[in-house]
């Protein structure tokens, strides 16, 4: 009876920027979200409290592995 929600894939600029999991080095909070690969600058999208939201975050734009800035 119930329908499954389709998930579509979401699409970035992947010449400019790299999915990166932003950590906080104090309180260990995670962050994920883009980097540009020429200036640096961190673009959040989504906190990151459980395993389940970072596969949520990787499945929503079609990734398979992220980096890890500090």
């Amino acid at each position: 009876m119930f329908f499954k929600k389709k998930q579509t894939v979401k699409d970035y600029d992947r010449k400019n920027l790299k999915p990166v999991i932003r950590c906080s080095i104090c309180t260990g909070e995670q962050t994920a979200g883009f980097q540009n690969i020429h200036t640096g600058k961190f673009t959040e999208v989504c906190l990151i409290r459980s395993e389940q939201d970072l596969e949520s975050f990787k499945n929503m734009y079609g990734l398979e592995s992220m980096d890890k800035i500090y």
